[in-house]
């Protein structure tokens, strides 16, 4: 898979296709994103059974830690 990089220096603007090196960043980044919003997802499904097995709201339990 061949992606596009754009750089832009002042003025001049040039596409081109990413090394081997930068695809290589690239998918670690996106393979690290994907993670992060996995785990962020797994959170909020944990937090949101919790608060249903006390059966308060969000906001309730807000209130509970201020």
């Amino acid at each position: 898979m061949i992606k596009q990089i754009r750089i832009i220096d002042g003025d001049t603007v040039t596409d081109r296709d990413m090394t081997a090196d930068e695809l290589a960043v690239h998918q670690v980044i996106q393979d690290d994103s994907a993670a992060r919003a996995n785990a962020q997802t797994a959170k909020d499904a944990a937090r949101q059974a919790v608060l249903d097995r006390l059966g308060i709201t969000a906001d309730e339990a807000a209130l509970l830690l201020n």
